[in-house]
């Protein structure tokens, strides 16, 4: 059972019934079990680990000075909806919640940390330039927690993790999570922060996300997809979008066309300022912007409701690229749909995906712009498009070459002279 504080705070925001990874991942935790945790983006995730993190600290007998509990997340992004949540749930607490990413000022976060802030959400990189200032002190740490661990370690911050994970109080409990078991950095993660853990697998890499409609699109160009992007954004039906390109150049070329064409756009990148991106952020909440485009750096961090249309304008560059654009919609009960724009370029990277997830997406084709392109005309046994050979032509003999295939011949078996060597004529001379 909760402690009262927290079950008012769930009242209070609505929350009628667990999730799945709540129902099976916050009775261990309470228990003051490390887990290792598999769900999708969306699955109440948050709650699982923030409340019994939450009640554990409230329920302590006496509690030693420094920080009881540190979440990592991956992104500012991610870290701010946290961050959040966290603050919803503690809201009839006396604990004290702080933020430590990236992009802001270094003192005052330094002096926040100096307070005994009671429960820290934080990017790893900013954490360790604190760390090495001697600032946070989790020598009584009670609760590690690694959200989106597959995430953190794809964008290079094992060693980082691992340190501030070695700087904590040995007999905590840490939470790890992570949208796939798959990946293999996460198994090796776990055997060295986990003690003893339970593994709760809500779902793995290839599983389906069976509230989305996934669609392709073939398009001759990047014109044509321009044309098909903005009739999908002038016709579907859907609260707030969301559109992917692999380059923060192509978003920043999209914006001007779709405005163009009177459509609400913002774009959100990692060249932007934090403040910018924060503005941006806090615009698409809104409803303000009801369009962002945006590169892979949104894939994991944001966390917005009614986003229920996500459109790869490029096909993503690997599947769990693919997976973490599309986990954006289709969240916990509601319905979403994606679609990949697909040049031919593009088209055996699109089947690797599909194979890659044992998944088929559904084709489709806008009959106002119908382009020439179809997909491949053969298709190997893997879906990719199966290359035509050039047939190549005899080489031509001609008497030249006759003549010098005579002349070695003859000359088999003989010994050559070094090119510099003098004949025995010369030598005699």
């Amino acid at each position: 059972m909760l402690a009262n504080p927290l079950l008012t705070a769930v009242r209070k925001l609505g929350f009628e019934q667990p999730t799945p990874v709540q129902q099976q991942a916050i009775p261990p935790a309470l228990e003051h079990k490390d887990l290792l945790v598999s769900a999708e983006t969306g699955s109440g995730k948050t709650a699982a680990f923030l409340l019994p993190a939450l009640h554990h600290l409230l329920t302590l007998p006496a509690r030693k000075s420094g920080a009881g509990a540190l979440i990592l997340a991956p992104t500012r992004e991610l870290a701010q909806q946290i961050f959040m949540q966290c603050r919803q749930l503690a809201e009839f607490t006396d604990l004290k919640v702080g933020i430590i990413t990236g992009g802001e000022d270094f003192r005052l976060q330094q002096n926040m940390l100096r307070k005994n802030t009671d429960i820290i959400i934080a990017t790893p990189g900013r954490l360790l330039e604190l760390m090495e200032q001697e600032t946070p002190n989790f020598t009584h740490l009670e609760v590690l927690i690694l959200d989106e661990a597959d995430r953190m370690l794809d964008m290079g911050f094992s060693e980082e993790v691992l340190a501030i994970a070695n700087s904590c109080n040995l007999k905590r409990q840490t939470l790890l999570f992570s949208a796939t078991l798959s990946h293999f950095g996460v198994i090796k993660m776990a055997d060295k922060v986990l003690k003893n853990h339970e593994i709760i697998a809500l779902n793995t890499l290839h599983d389906g996300h069976r509230n989305i409609e996934q669609q392709i699109i073939v398009a001759d160009d990047n014109d044509h997809k321009q044309k098909l992007l903005a009739w999908l954004l002038l016709n579907e039906t859907y609260d707030k979008a969301l559109v992917f390109t692999n380059s923060r150049t192509q978003a920043d070329a999209l914006r001007g066309p779709l405005r163009g064409q009177k459509l609400r756009v913002g774009v959100l990148h990692g060249e932007m300022d934090q403040k910018d991106r924060k503005r941006m952020m806090d615009l698409y909440r809104e409803g303000e912007v009801n369009i962002m485009i945006a590169t892979d750096l949104a894939a994991r961090g944001l966390d917005i409701k009614g986003i229920n249309l996500v459109i790869n304008f490029e096909v993503p560059r690997n599947g769990i690229n693919y997976i973490h654009r599309i986990g954006r919609t289709g969240r916990v009960d509601e319905l979403g749909l994606t679609i990949a724009l697909v040049k031919s370029n593009e088209w055996n990277l699109m089947s690797g995906i599909e194979r890659f997830l044992k998944q088929k997406f559904k084709r489709r084709t806008i009959k106002e712009l119908e382009g020439k392109y179809k997909g491949p005309k053969k298709l190997k046994a893997s879906g990719k498009a199966a290359g035509v050979k050039k047939k190549t032509e005899p080489k031509k003999v001609t008497a030249e070459k006759i003549k010098i295939r005579h002349r070695d011949k003859k000359n088999v078996g003989k010994r050559r002279l070094p090119a510099n060597q003098p004949s025995a004529d010369e030598i005699a001379s």
